[in-house]
């Protein structure tokens, strides 16, 4: 596992930019695995004012709490504006979900000093890692992935 990975997934609390109201999509499905899980988890989302029972955020400078990363699964046009607020919030760590990244946004995510983990599923990594994506986990273990 590399350095950024690792430290990403020491945190207890994240905000999750892209919750929407299919909760099949990666961002709502995201969280409510995060949850299960026993993670604090902010829902994202500028058109919303809640997801499954609790406040959904227009951004992440708007959550009044402590959040030790933010997990974007916004297209990478919109993952622009996610990027500069997590950066004006002093949030230090990212992870650009698979869909969400591009080289573009990576550079942005680096050059403004963040953290930054791109290409790889958070829920692969996000202990206990269950179901499907322990399998994916085993498999990426195996050819040295992970």
């Amino acid at each position: 596992m590399n350095k950024e990975v690792e430290e990403f997934i020491q945190g207890k609390s994240f905000a999750v930019a892209g919750v929407s109201r299919n909760k099949q999509k990666f961002g709502s499905a995201i969280y409510t695995d995060l949850k299960e899980r026993g993670y604090k988890v902010f829902a994202v989302n500028p058109g919303m004012t809640d997801f499954d029972g609790s406040p959904c955020y227009p951004n992440v400078g708007a959550i009044n709490d402590k959040v030790d990363g933010v997990i974007v699964c916004v297209p990478p046009a919109k993952g622009e504006q996610v990027v500069k607020d997590t950066a004006a919030a002093g949030i230090k760590k990212i992870w650009l979900q698979q869909g969400a990244d591009s080289p573009a946004l990576v550079k942005q995510a680096q050059d403004l000093g963040l953290s930054t983990v791109s290409g790889k599923c958070v829920l692969m990594y996000m202990e206990p890692v269950k179901s499907i994506h322990s399998f994916h986990r085993f498999i990426a273990r195996l050819f040295g992935q992970l």
